[in-house]
């Protein structure tokens, strides 16, 4: 991790969902740095505002007031299309709790999909989604549709898909809330190792102490604010650490 480039800069971002008879503050100036190669989790219950927080940094939702900064620049067209979609396509890879794979295609081709629609040439093609294969561990069932693969398996196709254009910014939402334990610390080595070979930035929502020992940092939000932050050192002593600020 480097803390000397921030990679992307939240500045007061606020968003207020609003309705016939209610009005609903997900977000309150909320304001915080992602640096280089580092995960960050993003911890808080249900209704705290973590998924509207990575729905806004991908460009899915837009916010009421506030701005990011992506390497330096603010993006004023980054919630418009076409450009939201230019900027998920060239920034952001998504990690989902529900895995998101098309039934249809087999474990290669769900890999390698970002990259035909990047209109990236077949032969490359065929050598990166091999070179993914071999780092996720999935070499052997890359002719297998989702349905044929655990749940474990399915997540390895999604980090997969999700790195597979080596995006700048990772989000991952509630990437191991279908897992069993065993399974959960399988995903969260296979996404420490993906960091930490593609120095790449990752923001992981999540509720599980134990998930959020895996980060660098951890950032606790409640009722739309951060409200606490927590720099991880020891694995062990961070689920004790985070467990106690959680509880708060």
């Amino acid at each position: 991790m480097s803390k000397n480039h921030v990679v992307l800069s939240v500045n007061n971002l606020s968003k207020t969902y609003k309705g016939v008879g209610y009005e609903v503050k997900a977000l309150k100036n909320v304001s915080f740095d992602l640096y280089k190669g580092e995960l960050l989790a993003v911890m808080g219950t249900s209704g705290s505002g973590k998924s509207t927080l990575l729905s806004i940094i991908g460009a899915l939702d837009e916010p009421n007031e506030g701005t990011i900064t992506l390497n330096g620049e603010v993006n004023k067209n980054m919630f418009t299309e076409p450009y939201a979609t230019d900027y998920r396509r060239e920034n952001i890879g998504f990690i989902f709790q529900s895995f998101n794979l098309l039934k249809d295609l087999t474990v290669e081709e769900n890999i390698a999909l970002p990259l035909i629609l990047k209109g990236t040439e077949e032969e490359e093609i065929d050598e990166q989604v091999q070179q993914m294969l071999e780092l996720v561990g999935l070499t052997d069932w890359r002719s297998h549709r989702p349905v044929q693969l655990s749940g474990g398996q399915q997540q390895r196709v999604a980090i997969g898909r999700a790195l597979i254009i080596q995006p700048p910014i990772v989000l991952a939402d509630e990437p191991t809330g279908n897992l069993d334990f065993n399974t959960s610390t399988d995903i969260l080595n296979v996404l420490v190792d993906m960091k930490n070979r593609f120095n790449q930035s990752i923001i992981m929502v999540t509720h599980d102490p134990y998930v959020a020992a895996y980060a660098d940092r951890v950032l606790f939000f409640h009722d739309g604010q951060i409200v606490d932050l927590y720099k991880c050192t020891d694995r062990q002593k961070n689920m004790d650490n985070i467990l106690k600020k959680f509880r708060r």
